[in-house]
């Protein structure tokens, strides 16, 4: 054959593939809008129905022959099946059915692939415990292995879902858990050979979640039904199909991932990875997880170290019994491991045990930090923990018991011995070795060689502890006795014995605790320390301490009969009540202070205190006695520092109480004195001008029962102050003077002098008692009276010359005799008897003159000009009187 005719044959070889090509691709776009599938609607929903084990249902029906024969159904419902509820089982708007060509040459419509995007399918759980997808394998099996109907096996299609929405019902309710964004494939690998892959993420309906902080869950199964004798195969039931089952949840976040399954958010962050794997029957099954956390730390607070940890556990299911049989965790923790091993039987029963294996106590200080702020700060810990405890729900409540010493039959029991105590569910021990803190505010480092935790019986009563007590030294000849209570929602902490101030408030920076603070000015002998706190593990939301709890601190702060004549009274801990709601910390008892100093930026020099008692009572703190020494001052003190709420405001109240008290020894003592000679002027001016001093906020009262003011002592004062840094507002002060009371109000600006703004009334003012003050000889009843007075300074002589104001005066009945004062001076002859006096006066210049005074006596009025000037004693001028007799008018 020649070249020339071998080309035409491969141009005409051409030209046929073309054409037939040309054909075909004609035929595809052409043929399907002209054929009327819509008349095989019934078929194609029979094929889906018969593939599916349910009703189908569809409203339209397109068919397309690339990349492969098949149909596009719109609006596509499978019905449930009755039992398992009415909702149907998937609906989706648009999917397509592939068809399996091969039946086309049988006769047969089989559908080969079913895709189905954006569908919404129902995951049932019956009451029976039984599963809606369980039918869908029977009926697959059936189909394959020639039912009774069926003359040839009918294989499963090829399933596969995207972008869907998977939710899960439980019966007729619908579970607001569900799976978005899903993706789903569902075929048979082989015959009897089933397999799943499943993608999505984690959502619920009935929260607000960030959905990209759920994780993402996928999941890998393969299941085979179980044979029967003389078959290959068996009708399956979803529960006893072996299967194997690997999953995994990445990219949780913990906050999400709480908020997903318990429907709250407990606080917790950090980022969490789960590895499941499952082998045997979904009825009983043989399960490993793998869980690793990152980053663990409360939501309130980053930690220096957040917690991360790698738990591996192992465990055998049962499903319908409810129980897990040999459950083995291990997880690593510092240089030292955690082991948990244990079975949880269906009836509620569980035994477990829990082996420590040198736990770093570095690890559990890390542990601690990351659900405490500010808890054990900058802190270092030695040592390790060992042991191992043992929980066995059957065995009885341990009991506590006392000591039987009644008689029976006339005998005693031997002295020393006591009832065994039952055993408790709780068994075992845990030590802690040669554990060292140092750092932080710990200027000295604190060492306890052993302390062993044992299971104990809690002060309730109800509930079991572990309980352990060690021995710190605090500076003082006897140690603090430290004796923890520890339950599984929190603990209590009980301290007593001495200390130096200093080093009990670096032990309680250490652990925290705020109210430290209080100890910071204080110096001097060992503190008395007799406290409980007690609190949850993880941080809740402050309170105010409860009537019980300031009933408790009132009852152990109460005189205590001593056990020995001389020695220190016994006061009983008292016992913080045992709750399971999440109270905050709650730090109640007494410290109790001797020959101690305590020293404020508001003051010049340190307050001796010869005696006080600290009342901590869960928040708010209270001094109450205080022996105080300040000078020449001395008294006793309550002080009551509220907890503070949510504004902030939590002004101190403080009462105080003198015997004496002299103003001008007050004034130079706190604000300090600038004349030469006066007590404590030289350390004063030294050490602190009073210009550059801020005075601490209180409110609260001021009473001594007899207060020196220049020439007049006042009795029984009790005055009302709110304190600021700037000032003090005088809200009342009431007093006896003169015989008669006198009632103030008024300010005190703290400026480079303090400026003094007084208005008041007295009352029954003893005539005799305010001439003797002028030294002036008198007879008569009373005076009453208001004024109005401002001066500013530090010494007398400064007061009396700023001193400016009015004064208003109403007498009864009297007479003024004479003068008997060193310089006397004529008496007017209108005072030598008055039915009535009233005058009104300018305060001014150093004096108080008299500026409108009328004198009656009968129908007879007079005027009397007087001025008296401040000093010590006060001295009084008259002027020529003038008289008028109104009877001649």
């Amino acid at each position: 054959m020649t070249e020339a005719v071998q080309g035409r044959n491969r141009r005409r070889s051409k030209l046929w593939i073309g054409a037939l090509a040309l054909i075909i691709l004609v035929s595809i776009i052409v043929i399907p809008p002209l054929v009327n599938v819509n008349r095989y609607k019934s078929r194609i929903t029979q094929a889906l129905s018969s593939a599916l084990g349910r009703p189908v249902h569809l409203s339209g029906v397109e068919l397309h022959l690339l990349p492969q024969p098949g149909f596009v159904i719109t609006n596509l419902t499978v019905e449930e099946d009755p039992q398992y509820g009415e909702e149907p089982v998937l609906h989706a708007n648009s999917v397509t059915a592939a068809i399996r060509l091969s039946s086309l040459w049988r006769g047969r419509l089989e559908i080969g692939r079913i895709s189905v995007d954006e569908a919404s399918l129902n995951l049932v759980h019956a009451a029976s415990g039984q599963w809606n997808l369980g039918t869908l394998f029977r009926t697959a099996t059936q189909s394959q292995t020639g039912g009774a109907n069926q003359g040839r096996p009918s294989p499963l299609p090829y399933l596969e879902a995207t972008n869907s929405r998977i939710n899960i019902k439980h019966g007729v309710e619908k579970l607001p858990y569900s799976l978005v964004n899903a993706d789903l494939a569902f075929w048979q690998e082989e015959p009897g050979d089933w397999r799943v892959r499943l993608k999505g993420q984690p959502a619920r309906t009935d929260v607000n979640l960030d959905l990209g902080d759920t994780g993402i869950v996928q999941l890998e199964g393969r299941m085979r039904p179980v044979p029967e004798k003389g078959q290959s195969t068996s009708a399956p039931d979803l529960r006893v199909m072996p299967m194997h089952v690997e999953m995994e949840w990445r990219d949780a976040q913990l906050g999400q991932l709480s908020r997903l399954l318990i429907g709250s958010d407990p606080g917790w962050r950090g980022d969490l990875t789960a590895d499941v794997k499952l082998d045997g029957t979904a009825e009983s099954a043989q399960v490993t997880t793998r869980l690793r956390a990152i980053g663990v730390h409360r939501a309130e607070f980053a930690p220096a170290a957040p917690l991360d940890f790698d738990a591996n556990c192992g465990f055998a299911y049962h499903y319908s019994a409810q129980t897990i049989e040999k459950l083995v965790c291990d997880s690593p923790l510092g240089d030292g491991r955690l082991r948990l091993e244990g079975n949880l039987p269906g009836n509620g029963q569980p035994d477990f045990s829990l082996e420590l294996q040198r736990i770093p106590a570095q690890a559990v200080l890390d542990t601690l930090r990351t659900v405490r702020h500010e808890f054990g700060e900058g802190l270092e810990a030695g040592g390790t923990l060992s042991g191992k405890l043992v929980y066995n729900a059957v065995a009885p409540a341990a009991v506590a018991t006392v000591a039987d010493t009644s008689t029976r039959r006339g005998r005693r029991p031997a002295a020393g011995k006591e009832p065994p105590a039952t055993p408790g569910p709780l068994s075992g021990s845990v030590e802690l070795d040669a554990l060292k803190l140092s750092g932080g505010s710990l200027i000295q480092p604190v060492e306890i060689q052993k302390a062993v935790f044992q299971p104990d019986v809690a002060n309730d009563g109800k509930g079991v502890v572990l309980s352990g007590t060690a021995n710190v030294s605090a500076g003082a000849p006897t140690p603090l006795v430290f004796a923890a209570h520890l339950r599984p929602g929190g603990y209590q902490v009980t301290v007593r014995g001495a200390g130096t101030p200093a080093r009990i408030r670096q032990l309680a920076e250490a652990a925290g605790l705020k109210e430290s603070d209080v100890l910071s000015p204080i110096a001097g002998e060992a503190v008395t320390v007799d406290l409980a706190i007690e609190g949850p593990w993880l941080p809740a939301p402050e309170v105010l301490p409860t009537e019980n709890a300031v009933a408790d601190v009132a009852t152990a702060s109460a005189p205590a009969a001593s056990a020995t004549p001389g020695s220190a009274p016994i006061r009983p801990v008292p016992v913080i009540p045992a709750t399971d709601q999440p109270l905050a910390d709650r730090l109640i008892g007494t410290l109790t202070l001797h020959n101690a100093n305590w020293k404020t930026d508001a003051l010049a020099t340190a307050v001796q205190i010869s005696q006080a008692t600290l009342h901590l009572s869960g928040g708010a703190i209270r001094w109450d006695p205080v022996e105080f020494t300040y000078g020449p001052l001395k008294g006793t003190a309550q002080l009551l520092i509220p907890e503070c709420g949510a504004e902030g405001k939590c002004v101190p109240i403080v009462n105080l109480t003198f015997t004496e008290l002299d103003a001008a020894e007050v004034q130079s003592t706190l604000l300090g004195a600038k004349t030469r000679g006066t007590l404590l002027s030289s350390v004063i001016a030294r050490l602190t001008p009073s210009s550059g001093r801020k005075w601490p906020a209180w409110h609260g009262t001021v009473k001594a029962a007899s207060l020196l003011l220049g020439p007049v002592k006042l009795s029984d004062v009790t005055a009302e102050i709110d304190m600021t840094q700037t000032g003090a507002e005088l809200t009342s002060a009431d007093g006896g003077l003169l015989g008669g009371q006198i009632h103030l109000r008024g300010n005190v600006e703290n400026g480079d002098k303090p400026v003094y703004k007084l208005e008041g009334q007295f009352q029954k003012i003893s005539l005799p008692a305010l001439c003797g003050l002028l030294q002036l000889k008198c007879t008569g009843t009373t005076f009453d009276g208001d004024g109005k007075l401002e001066l500013a300074g530090f010494t007398g002589t400064d007061l009396g010359n700023s001193a400016k104001g009015t004064l208003n005066l109403v007498g009864k009945k009297g007479t003024v005799t004479e003068s008997v004062g060193e310089s006397p001076t004529e008496i007017p002859q209108m005072l030598a008897r008055f039915d009535r006096w009233t005058a009104g006066a300018e305060i001014a210049n150093g004096a108080v003159t008299l500026k409108q005074s009328q004198i009656y006596l009968g129908k007879r009025t007079g005027s009397v000009s007087a001025a008296v000037t401040f000093g010590d004693p006060p001295t009084i001028s008259f002027a020529s009187p003038e008289s008028t007799d109104s009877a001649k008018k």
